[in-house]
């Protein structure tokens, strides 16, 4: 049987730089079935999905749903939800916790303030704390959008919490369908496609040490995607995995050519050469599509480290 995914691993269609974008993540638990659009088709109220949404827009912050594996019938819901939020930028990285009994109090937040890495809200008005466990890894299974990351996401998710893996969450979208299965792992906000167990078992791993893993790593979602792929290459030609020593500082350019500077906590700079083109033959970007697609790839032409001179004092 062809799918999008089949097809995006058959034509060896590259990951580097497929990543959704978002500085923060908002991660509110709904379990129950969802819909494609999961925050106004699911057991959530869907005047508040679509109220969040609104509020949301434009801030830097990406809210999704998650629920634990498993079979997800209509069961009645806990009286109370878990509830994330995570800021990815370098220098500002964390990871925060809560609970709720009421998901409309999030609408209380300062989503403006989130996205530029200020959790004060979070813990005022849900009593936010940091997260002390395992990273997060949230596997995109939600079949009603693409039924690749059903067929290959849940058993994924499943095998993870089976094997004793904490911090594995169900998630309602993370884009990219083609490359199913798709993890993103928080705190760090690098995400993974064509994703299998043992793989993600080592980036969990790695993770915990505040590396990354760069195989299989479709890009940081702090940056846009020119900026992921960059970073990427950084760390492939240098060696650099410490998930908080590089940094994306300037893209310059519009598509379908970017000169991107990537700066290295000790004073290092690289200049990155990306340029976009299109995934060829065309193929359907998700499954059920009725148009063919050649969907944009990003790739690094040149990377080229850059003299820091040091100006002396007259």
């Amino acid at each position: 049987m062809s799918t999008c995914s089949s097809v995006s691993r058959d034509s060896d269609e590259p990951v580097s730089g497929t990543a959704a974008t978002a500085r923060t993540w908002l991660l509110l638990e709904q379990p129950g079935p969802w819909g494609a659009k999961a925050l106004t088709s699911s057991h959530l109220d869907p005047d508040l999905g679509r109220a969040l949404e609104a509020a949301t827009q434009d801030t830097g912050v990406r809210i999704v749903l998650i629920r634990r594996p498993g079979r997800h019938a209509d069961r009645r819901m806990p009286a109370t939800r878990r509830v994330y939020v995570a800021h990815t930028v370098p220098g500002n990285v964390w990871l925060r916790t809560a609970t709720t009994s009421d998901p409309a109090r999030l609408l209380d937040l300062d989503f403006a303030a989130l996205g530029r890495g200020d959790h004060g809200t979070f813990d005022a008005v849900l009593g936010g704390v940091p997260h002390e466990g395992d990273p997060l890894a949230l596997v995109c299974t939600n079949g009603k959008r693409d039924r690749c990351c059903a067929l290959l996401g849940r058993p994924l998710a499943a095998e993870l919490a089976t094997s004793g893996v904490e911090g594995v969450w169900e998630v309602t979208h993370l884009g990219g369908h083609r490359f199913s299965p798709t993890v993103l792992v928080l705190p760090y906000g690098y995400a993974y496609g064509r994703a299998e167990a043992h793989l993600l078992k080592e980036v969990l791993q790695r993770a915990r040490d505040g590396r990354v893993v760069v195989e299989g790593c479709r890009g940081r979602s702090a940056w846009e995607r020119p900026g992921q792929a960059a970073e990427l290459a950084v760390r492939t030609g240098t060696g650099e995995y410490a998930a908080e020593a590089l940094c994306v500082v300037r893209t310059a350019g519009a598509a379908p050519h970017w000169e991107v500077t990537v700066a290295h906590v000790d004073g290092r700079r690289w200049l990155v050469e990306v340029a976009q083109s299109a995934a060829l033959p065309p193929r359907p970007e998700s499954c059920g599509a009725s148009v063919l697609g050649s969907p944009a790839r990003m790739d690094v032409v040149a990377v080229r480290e850059l003299r820091v001179t040091t100006a002396l004092a007259g």
